[in-house]
C-alpha cells in the first residue's frame, strides 16, 4: 500500500510540474498570437484530449445513458465554463505584462481564497486557513506590491483571475457530487473555447500563420496541461491521501517559477524570493487539515479546481 501511495504521489508531483511549466508555455504563446486566440486553441485541444478518458472511465453501457450524462452536465458545464474563461482570459492577458513565475504564484492564491469564500457558504474554516491567508497576503506584498504602494498591471490581472479560479473550484465542488466529472470538464472546457474564440474575433486578428508559430506552446497547455496532467491526477488520486496531493499538487506555483528562471531568464530578486517563500508557505497552511474530534474541516484540493483540474487552470 505504501508503494501505491508513492508512485500516486510521483505521478501527482509529475502533474503539478506539467501544470507549473504551462506558464512558460502561456508566456511563450503570447509572443505570438492574442490571448482569446491562444485560449480559444488551447482549451478546444484540451477538450478533445479527454474525449478519449470519458470513453474509458464512461460507466454507462448504454449509449442513451451516456448522452443522458452529457446532458445532465450541459449547463452546470456552462456555468462553470464561463468562469474558467473569465480567469483564464486575465490570467492569460496579464501574463504578458508580468513573468511567469509571478503569476504562477499569484494564481495560487486561490487556495487561500477559497476558505474565505467558503465562510459566505457556512462551511466550516479551519484556524489554519486563517494563518494561511495572513501569511499569502504578506507574501503578495513583497512579491507585487512596490515600495510606492502599487501593484503592476500584470500582476492585479492576475490576482483578479485567482478570484475568478476560485468562484470556479466552488462551483467544481458543488457539482462534482452530482454530474460525472469528466463529462462536466469536458463541457467547461468547451465553453471556454467558444467564449474564447467569440472574443478573439471581435478584438484580436486570427491568422493562421501566428498559430503555427505559437504551435508548440498551445499543444503543451491542451495536450499535456490539460490532457495528460489530468490523467496523471485521475490515477493518482485513487491511491493517495487527499492532504497530501493537496500539498503536492500546491507545487505548481514552484514548478512556473522555476520554469521562468531555467527558460525564460526571469529574476525576482531576494524581495521577490521572501514573497514566494511566504506566499508558498501559506498556500501549505491553508492545505493542512487539523482534526478535531467531532469537527470536520473544509478541505478542498486542486482536484477540485480543473473538475477532475487546478485544474484546470491554469490551468
Amino acid at each position: 500500500m505504501k508503494t501505491k501511495k508513492l508512485k500516486s504521489n510521483l505521478l501527482l508531483l509529475l502533474a503539478a510540474t506539467i501544470w507549473g511549466f504551462a506558464f512558460v508555455a502561456q508566456v511563450v504563446g503570447g509572443k505570438y498570437i492574442g490571448a482569446f486566440t491562444f485560449n480559444a486553441v488551447r482549451f478546444a485541444l484540451g477538450s478533445i484530449s479527454l474525449i478519449p478518458l470519458i470513453l474509458f472511465y464512461n460507466d454507462s453501457e448504454k449509449k442513451h445513458e451516456h448522452f443522458k450524462e452529457l446532458k445532465k452536465a450541459f449547463w452546470p458545464g456552462i456555468i462553470v465554463g464561463i468562469f474558467i474563461f473569465l480567469g483564464s482570459s486575465f490570467q492569460q492577458v496579464g501574463i504578458a505584462y508580468t513573468t511567469a513565475g509571478k503569476a504562477a504564484f499569484i494564481t495560487g492564491l486561490y487556495i487561500v481564497i477559497v476558505p474565505i469564500f467558503g465562510v459566505f457558504l457556512k462551511q466550516h474554516i479551519n484556524i489554519n486557513n486563517w494563518i494561511g491567508v495572513i501569511v499569502a497576503v504578506i507574501g503578495l506584498y513583497f512579491l507585487c506590491i512596490t515600495d510606492k504602494f502599487s501593484i503592476s498591471y500584470g500582476d492585479f490581472l492576475q490576482l483578479i483571475c485567482a478570484f475568478f479560479f476560485a468562484v470556479q473550484i466552488l462551483l467544481i465542488d458543488n457539482f462534482s457530487k452530482k454530474l460525472n466529472i469528466l463529462k462536466l470538464a469536458f463541457i467547461q472546457f468547451v465553453t471556454c473555447s467558444m467564449l474564447s474564440l467569440v472574443s478573439a474575433l471581435f478584438v484580436e486578428k486570427i491568422s493562421m500563420s501566428s498559430i503555427l508559430l505559437a504551435a508548440v506552446p498551445i499543444l503543451y497547455g491542451g495536450i499535456l496541461s490539460c490532457g495528460v496532467a489530468y490523467t496523471l491526477q485521475i490515477v493518482a488520486q485513487k491511491n493517495a491521501e487527499p492532504s497530501q496531493a493537496a500539498i503536492i499538487m500546491s507545487m505548481e506555483a514552484v514548478f512556473g517559477s522555476i520554469g521562468g528562471v531555467l527558460i525564460l531568464k526571469e529574476s525576482i530578486g531576494i524581495r521577490g524570493a521572501w514573497g514566494c517563500a511566504l506566499m508558498l508557505m501559506g498556500m501549505l497552511l491553508a492545505q493542512i487539515n487539523i482534526k478535531k474530534k467531532d469537527n470536520s474541516s473544509c478541505d478542498v484540493q486542486r482536484s477540485e479546481v480543473k473538475g477532475e483540474d487546478k485544474s484546470a487552470t491554469d490551468f
